[in-house]
């Protein structure tokens, strides 16, 4: 009997597109790792894997991350990408989506959108959008 080819169970684009989810929607809550591995039932250092992409998030565990965050696991997969669909490249001075993913990781990134965010006046929001676009080319 012939055996069959289990599959890789290393990382792969979508276990790091995963990661890069995690850390973003954790940042944008103004949570710590610590905070999200507690409510997880994990480590800290097992976030930090998840994060990176280093480690596969299983299902049970992506439930787990869903509610603690407050998204539903399909939030995990939204613009992840997909074996044989290549995704269109940025054209010059556009950021792709992972380049928004990945800065909203980051904690200036939430940071940023959170005070963004709390400027309710539409006109000011927008004085801020111009203001930042004058700082691009210096």
């Amino acid at each position: 009997m012939a055996k069959s080819k289990q599959p890789s169970r290393s990382a792969t684009a979508v276990d790091a597109h995963i990661g890069q989810k995690i850390r973003a929607r954790r940042n944008l809550l103004g949570l710590s790792q610590t905070e999200l591995a507690n409510a997880a039932g994990i480590t800290f250092q097992q976030v930090q894997k998840y994060e990176d992409g280093t480690n596969r998030v299983g299902a049970s565990r992506l439930q787990q991350f869903s509610e603690a965050l407050g998204v539903p696991p399909s939030y995990f997969f939204e613009g992840a990408p997909t074996a044989g669909k290549k995704q269109p490249a940025p054209q010059e001075g556009e950021l792709s989506e992972n380049d928004i993913i990945s800065f909203l990781g980051t904690r200036e990134g939430a940071a940023l959108v959170r005070a963004f965010m709390a400027i309710k006046q539409k006109p000011i929001r927008q004085t801020a959008i111009t203001f930042l676009e004058t700082l691009k080319g210096k």
